[in-house]
């Protein structure tokens, strides 16, 4: 797209500077006169020639007012900007896939790690059966429900596991890794808060820094000065040009020759031409203003939904980081009342059961909470270049 637009602009550019050429040319020549009418003539052959001359030459070119030209490359220079803008908003788009790609890598390593220590809990209780089966104070069923439970939260852990490597293939293709490449996670992020402005403050900023909204203000800027081109083709042309050359049969016996011409084009009647071309304009203009206001109500969403989402996470990050304190230690109170025999298996199974759930409740609160500060930031306009400041990494 830039490239394109920078063309654009070179090529408006090229309408407003001098043209200058240069040549040479060798010449031979035979001429009947009989083709101008002039035959039978005494003393003048009919045929002239073959003869021979040489030319050099140079010409130029300026065309010295034209509003026209001036506003069509103002407009494409406008262009160009609004497409370097559009590459500062792919960036920060680039990067909001990124860090979402990265976050759920650190999530599915954390549903590994919690994974394992369920796995841990069931086979710490499975032997505690096993132990109690064999030595004839516990019937076989608790044995067997342990052993239920130890492989379902095997299962889950090869489930985890294999997350964890399709997110890792999902983040290499993210940011363009070679095929094959393996790498490990140096940063796990820890939880953090962060203090954003106000709502009013935070828009405030978004309409400053919002890539893609300065990019459709430039775009509704170029579009009037299109308008305003298609307007000037209305007005005279002033233009100036000229060329010098030195012909001769040979280049000791030449002689220099030249012609120079200013002179102003006022368009008269065009057939509708530039009616047609303003019309086109206008409609340009009205469309590139919806863009412009549908941007800016898209901004106020974004940030108002950034700020809902990461205020509600936060109160979810606590709420799940206390359930999972309640739950180990309902887990650990329940292994003591199996130890001393007071209870069955199936209210440790239920508190395994209870804390798996608690712990997948407070990693998923964790990634919405780091993804909704990396939102919160993409909707600002600054998440391609102060995400370490939101998320809090390194």
């Amino acid at each position: 797209m830039a490239s394109v637009t920078t063309w654009r602009r070179l090529l408006a550019l090229s309408k407003l500077l001098p043209q200058v050429s240069a040549g040479a040319s060798e010449n031979v020549q035979q001429i009947s006169l009989a083709t101008f009418g002039l035959q039978q003539i005494p003393g003048i052959p009919s045929i002239v020639g073959p003869f021979s001359y040489t030319s050099f030459d140079a010409s130029a070119s300026q065309t010295l007012f034209s509003f026209e030209s001036i506003q069509r490359f103002r407009s494409a220079r406008t262009a160009e900007q609004a497409a370097q803008l559009s590459y500062q908003d792919i960036l920060d788009a680039v990067t909001l896939t990124v860090g979402r790609a990265y976050l759920q890598i650190i999530e599915a390593n954390s549903r590994i790690q919690a994974r394992e220590a369920q796995v841990r809990n069931a086979q710490a209780l499975y032997d505690q059966a096993l132990d109690e089966l064999q030595a004839g104070t516990a019937p076989r069923i608790e044995a067997t429900r342990t052993a239920v439970q130890l492989h379902t939260e095997e299962y889950n852990l090869s489930v985890a596991r294999n997350n964890f490597e399709v997110a890792k293939l999902a983040l290499g293709r993210a940011i363009g890794l070679p095929l094959g490449q393996q790498f490990e996670l140096a940063d796990q992020l820890p939880y953090s808060e962060i203090n954003p402005p106000s709502v009013e403050d935070a828009l405030t900023i978004a309409y400053k820094s919002r890539s893609d909204f300065r990019a459709t203000l430039d775009s509704e800027k170029s579009a009037a000065q299109t308008l305003s081109a298609a307007r000037g083709e209305r007005y005279p042309v002033v233009a100036v040009n000229g060329d010098y050359g030195d012909v001769g049969p040979t280049l000791g016996h030449s002689h220099g020759d030249f012609a120079f011409q200013a002179a102003v084009r006022v368009p008269i009647f065009t057939g509708g031409r530039i009616k047609g071309d303003i019309t086109q304009a206008e409609a340009q203009l009205r469309q590139r203003k919806s863009e412009a206001d549908n941007v800016r109500g898209q901004i106020d969403y974004d940030v108002r939904t950034a700020f809902l989402n990461l205020n509600a996470v936060k109160e979810q990050v606590g709420v799940a980081k206390q359930n999972v304190e309640l739950a180990n230690e309902s887990l650990a109170r329940s292994k003591d009342r199996f130890t001393s025999g007071v209870t069955d298996s199936v209210e440790v199974v239920q508190a395994e059961q209870a804390l798996a759930s608690a712990n997948d409740q407070y990693i998923t609160s964790l990634y919405n909470h780091n993804f909704a500060k990396l939102s919160l930031a993409r909707a600002l306009g600054v998440a391609h270049t102060n995400y370490q400041q939101y998320l809090g990494g390194k």
